[in-house]
């Protein structure tokens, strides 16, 4: 089953029955290389789901000794694609490296 690294908005249970129809479980982890930064969201229904108009994003910085906290959740291929069209075009997926020593997927910044 594949994993998402969820940092922000993923975690907030009413975005994911929003995103997912469902809440989804999850474990503590941290992302690798990477630190936190904001981006302003102009998709209204992105800002109605959320209830955010600022939403964090990860920027990354190659540095190992960075990282962020968050969630690792178990989603199904159907999830991520459910979850792609949940994310703005300032996001892409990307493959990261977890402390737990996991790898899994998250939203990061596309243009920083």
């Amino acid at each position: 089953m594949p994993l998402l690294f969820s940092y922000g908005t993923l975690r907030d249970p009413g975005v994911q029955k929003a995103t997912f129809g469902r809440e989804l479980t999850g474990r503590q982890d941290r992302v690798l290389g990477f630190r936190l930064s904001l981006v302003e969201i102009t998709d209204p229904r992105v800002v109605e789901v959320s209830g955010l108009r600022n939403h964090p994003i990860l920027i990354s910085t190659g540095d190992l000794a960075d990282g962020v906290d968050g969630l690792v959740l178990e989603v199904t291929e159907d999830d991520l694609a459910q979850s792609d069209a949940f994310a703005v075009p300032d996001y892409e997926r990307v493959e990261t490296h977890l402390a737990s020593g996991d790898a899994a997927w998250a939203y990061v910044s596309r243009s920083r």
